[in-house]
């Protein structure tokens, strides 16, 4: 399993009133991902990106960050391996994507995720 991208989830109350600071003010541009609880934002000069969500709707948990990975069933099986706890099974979600939550041993909430293209 290999990390390919972290992306930071910032936890707000309304997305379309947070999208003015981070896009006019960051300079950030909205990507095609917008499922109405969660957005990505990327700089068009540097590709960094951040998420900005409300409430994740299909966990009982928020993460704190997601972790683009190569394959998410390896680090599934590798974190079951450690004894981490999982927060949130192994699923394939309906946008595209197969995910998985983490608690690290500090308390923090890993959104494990692959995209399927």
């Amino acid at each position: 399993m290999r990390v390919t991208q972290i992306i930071a989830d910032l936890h707000v109350t309304d997305l379309k009133a947070a999208r003015g600071f981070y896009t006019d003010y960051l300079g950030l541009t909205e990507e095609e991902f917008n499922l109405g609880w969660v957005a990505r934002y990327t700089s068009p000069d540097t590709g960094i990106t951040l998420q900005l969500m409300t409430r994740d709707v299909t966990a009982p948990e928020d993460p704190v960050i997601s972790v683009k990975v190569d394959d998410v069933e390896a680090a599934y099986a590798q974190a079951q391996e450690r004894g981490y706890e999982i927060v949130h099974p192994l699923t394939t979600e309906e946008w595209g994507v197969t995910r998985f939550f983490v608690r690290a041993p500090d308390g923090n909430v890993l959104n494990v995720v692959q995209h399927h293209d």
